[in-house]
């Protein structure tokens, strides 16, 4: 008797791991029901790593990764990436839109919105709000508009504000690498 009850708390032990695991991964893994707009699917499309040119105040070389993650419902922009001034762009959908948060390396974080239809090539993200911003009217991005040229070639343009209102562009001219 002791050794059937010994075997059969052997046999529960050794299940264990795997009910568990299947139940984790049911979980995790049940299906997300996510509008693909056609907006979306460019965004999706980029993943990889691109490089190109910055046309601004700063200028110059500029290298950007686009990464799937969530199960493939956001795409994150990671600009200038393993630098002192990396930043992250999150882009998902949010209903029948598009939504985008800009975590900028000076702190806060813009919030915009764009349809999820595409006009023409472009997509155009307008302002929402921006969270941690220290005084109303200091510089954080407030638009931005990608241009998807072809498969290969993208432009973005953001526009930042300060006192409240435009202060000029920043265009990122990109190829993917090969």
């Amino acid at each position: 008797m002791l050794k059937r009850f010994a075997l059969a708390a052997a046999l529960l032990v050794a299940a264990a791991p795997a009910f568990s695991q299947d139940k984790h991964k049911d979980h995790h893994t049940a299906p997300v029901s996510v509008a693909r707009t056609p907006a979306f699917e460019k965004f999706r499309d980029l993943a990889g790593d691109w490089v190109g040119t910055e046309k601004g105040p700063n200028g110059g070389d500029v290298a950007i990764n686009f990464k799937l993650t969530a199960g493939g419902t956001s795409v994150v922009e990671t600009e200038f990436p393993g630098t002192d001034m990396e930043m992250v762009t999150v882009i998902h959908p949010d209903g029948d839109d598009l939504a985008l948060t800009h975590y900028c390396m000076v702190g806060n974080q813009p919030q915009m919105k764009a349809p999820g239809k595409l006009d023409g090539n472009k997509v155009a993200f307008k302002f929402v709000k921006v969270t941690n911003l220290t005084d109303e009217k200091a510089m954080h991005m407030h638009d931005v508009t990608y241009t998807f040229i072809d498969k290969d070639t993208i432009s973005s343009e953001w526009t930042h504000y300060v006192g409240g209102k435009s202060a000029g562009n920043v265009v990122f001219n990109l190829k993917r690498k090969k």
